[in-house]
């Protein structure tokens, strides 16, 4: 067969959905591979490090999955993150992992996905739609309440408290703040809350809000903090202010500060997360769904209050 003749042979082979054409740097795309994207809150903080690394081991276990990761440069705009969730719809992913910055702004982009076809595992995250077909992430209502009683324990049942989280809207911060605000409620009336901050997980506006919140109220007893960069900033305005060991803190996640801050005694507790489960068992959950296995809707990946008699045999 003649080149002119292979080539219309082939155009009609596609047109007629025999063959695939992928647009990819001139070649087909490899048809053996699991076109799966990661889409985290940012590519920076370590917990997403972490959920991602879990991702990529888990791909390379398997062999047969091609992972392509994508995050938004800072943790304020939820467009661009829906931005990245349309590209992969463009780019006919097979699954997409997604931690929503937002729990509505993300929905057009999850739905649109759902609707096309595409498996959609959210990680870490939730969002105000039922389109997905699986959640993989700490039981954060859980986690909150045990941030509350841990911290009422720490200050006496009495006191003011101050709470920083991360961005106003985030599914899995405000779920933290909220049910951390109800068990405080019901079951600490000697404790009030003086106010709530969003830092956008930036730890120096976390920092500057927690020393407005120190000036504010010179007894303050102690700050519960929605994520690592929350945490970290309370901390260190705590530090700062010399109030290291008076006022309590309390905070999410675990990273090499987290750490360093317990071991100080300037931190008494965090709530620590599993995100590299979260990314490992995401990709294994993408890889059951397409073919046809049966999935949880929901997986608790757990969580550890770490302290400082604890805090060497966390990993």
């Amino acid at each position: 067969m003649n080149r002119k003749v292979f080539f219309c042979a082939t155009l009609i082979a596609v047109a007629a959905g025999i063959l695939p054409l992928w647009a990819g740097g001139g070649q087909q795309r490899s048809s053996d591979k699991i076109r799966i994207t990661l889409i985290t809150m940012d590519s920076v903080n370590e917990h997403w490090i972490k959920l991602r690394n879990g991702a990529e081991d888990k791909a390379r276990e398997l062999g047969n999955v091609e992972l392509t990761f994508n995050a938004p440069p800072g943790k304020t705009d939820a467009s661009i993150q829906l931005q990245m969730v349309e590209d992969a719809i463009t780019k006919q992913a097979q699954a997409i992992l997604l931690a929503p910055l937002h729990a509505d702004a993300l929905i057009p982009g999850i739905e649109k996905a759902h609707k096309a076809g595409i498996k959609v595992i959210l990680v870490d995250a939730g969002a105000n739609t039922d389109q997905y077909d699986t959640f993989l992430a700490t039981d954060n209502g859980a986690a909150a309440r045990t941030a509350a009683d841990t911290l009422a324990q720490l200050i006496g049942g009495k006191g003011k408290i101050a709470i920083m989280n991360a961005q106003a809207g985030a599914g899995t911060t405000m779920t933290r703040e909220n049910e951390f605000k109800d068990q405080i409620a019901k079951n600490y009336p000697g404790i009030t809350i003086v106010g709530t901050q969003y830092s956008d997980g930036d730890k120096t506006k976390a920092l500057n809000y927690g020393l407005d919140f120190l000036t504010a109220n010179p007894d303050l007893a102690g700050f519960y903090g929605c994520n690592e960069d929350s945490s970290i900033g309370v901390a260190n305005a705590v530090s700062q202010a010399g109030k290291a060991n008076i006022v309590k803190v309390v905070g999410f996640d675990w990273t090499a500060d987290t750490k360093s801050m317990i071991e100080q005694g300037v931190m008494q507790a965090s709530m620590v997360q599993n995100p590299y489960t979260m990314g490992y068992e995401g990709i294994q959950a993408a890889v059951d769904l397409l073919a046809g296995k049966s999935v949880p809707r929901l997986t608790d990946t757990g969580v550890t209050v770490a302290t400082k008699e604890n805090a060497d045999s966390i990993k």
